[in-house]
């Protein structure tokens, strides 16, 4: 396998000042959905939320009600998920561009391989399905079309988001396949242009099974996944696009000390598994300080154990948010992130009627309007999900 050297993309940044916290309200979409680890909409105007299970439904919310049946359960063709812990399920979620006209829509799952063994947990999946013959709240289980799969050494670190971008490509989250500091030949799979792990993924679902981008960075690069779009990842969760510059965001979950929101480029190498964060991890030898594209922002282990991306406000109902990148933590935590003069200031946010008890942050969500949803699950009490959206 050919190892292709790093893109030098400029020096670290300094790190973002700190200052006085914002506030929101959350107002609630539903309680009865566990794990929700996914919002999408399907962008045909009808301004209804699809609520991803992670053990294998999707469900919808319409006019503020959550629907009675799943829009579609995948669960048969998945592993069998833990409700209380598992990084594997039904992990993403998303529209065609021409949904409205051809009924198409993709998911990202975990599927059973044959004969498991160290070295090969499962198989990441994405595939094309179809809405039923009703064309109404449903979706046919068997127009399910395989455009990629691809093995997982490990049950976690399996990324799972997918997007279209305004050029109507699909945009695939890969984790470095799991373990700890991605202990995955030579120099980890993260570097490794050879795998399709630690990378976002950028493909046409409008071939047989998907065709590649001409513009795909990689694609006459001897040795190197031509569906690669950026490298260097550890965990991407989660990515979104900037509604009003198109610019795409990732949280990518850190090692044992740092957090990192990156703005993914093209061809771009963010730098794992030779840095986490700012900071050095594992350098090879001879390499030296290798310069990679920094994070815009990190955080440490004194505010969280797992960043859980989100989206850029483009919405109305909170004024003060626009334009501000909005996350938090696994642990609850969320913050802001404002840019100014190319530097990146991070606030608290801070929500009046915050849920009680053990809140997990699982997800963010964005609907057609841009306003703004965090999936959440309050752990011990029955897993309990909770979809929020965010208000003044």
């Amino acid at each position: 396998m050919k190892l292709v050297p790093l893109i030098f993309a400029g020096a670290l940044s300094t790190c973002p000042l700190f200052v006085s916290a914002q506030q929101a309200r959350l107002q609630l979409v539903t309680d009865e959905v566990m794990s929700p680890v996914c919002m999408a909409v399907p962008g045909d105007g009808s301004n209804r939320q699809f609520i991803v299970q992670k053990e294998g439904q999707v469900w919808i919310v319409q006019n503020g009600k959550l629907q009675p049946k799943p829009f579609i359960d995948v669960s048969a063709d998945m592993v069998k998920v833990n409700p209380a812990y598992d990084e594997r399920g039904l992990l993403g979620m998303a529209f065609h561009p021409k949904f409205k006209q051809n009924g198409k829509f993709y998911l990202y799952f975990s599927a059973p391989v044959a004969n498991p063994r160290k070295g090969l947990n499962h198989k990441s999946v994405v595939a094309e399905y179809r809405l039923g013959k009703a064309a109404d709240n449903s979706a046919d289980p068997s127009t399910k079309r395989v455009l990629l799969e691809f093995d997982q050494p490990e049950s976690n670190h399996n990324g799972g988001d997918i997007i279209f971008g305004r050029d109507g490509y699909l945009y695939i989250a890969s984790g470095d396949g799991g373990g700890g500091g991605d202990k995955h030949g030579a120099i980890g799979n993260g570097q490794d242009l050879g795998t399709l792990l630690g990378k976002i993924l950028r493909i046409d679902v409008n071939g047989s099974p998907y065709g590649i981008p001409k513009d795909n960075p990689f694609l006459n690069t001897a040795g190197a996944k031509r569906e690669i779009w950026a490298y260097g990842l550890r965990n991407p969760w989660r990515i979104s696009f900037d509604k009003a510059n198109g610019r795409l965001f990732a949280g990518d979950v850190g090692q044992n000390k740092y957090e990192e929101v990156d703005i993914v480029t093209k061809g771009g190498n963010f730098g794992w598994r030779i840095m986490e964060g700012y900071h050095e991890f594992n350098v090879p030898e001879g390499a030296g300080k290798a310069k990679h594209i920094a994070p815009i922002h990190e955080y440490d282990h004194a505010d969280g154990i797992s960043i859980t991306g989100g989206y850029v406000y483009r919405g109305k109902a909170l004024p003060a948010l626009t334009g501000k990148y909005i996350f938090g933590d696994y642990n609850g935590k969320t913050w802001t992130l404002t840019e100014k003069g190319g530097k990146w200031t991070r606030e608290d946010l801070v929500f009046a009627n915050k849920p009680g008890g053990n809140l997990q942050l699982l997800s963010w969500g964005q609907d057609e309007a841009g306003e703004i949803y965090m999936l959440v699950t309050i752990a011990g009490a029955n897993n309990k999900g909770g979809v929020y959206k965010l208000v003044k």
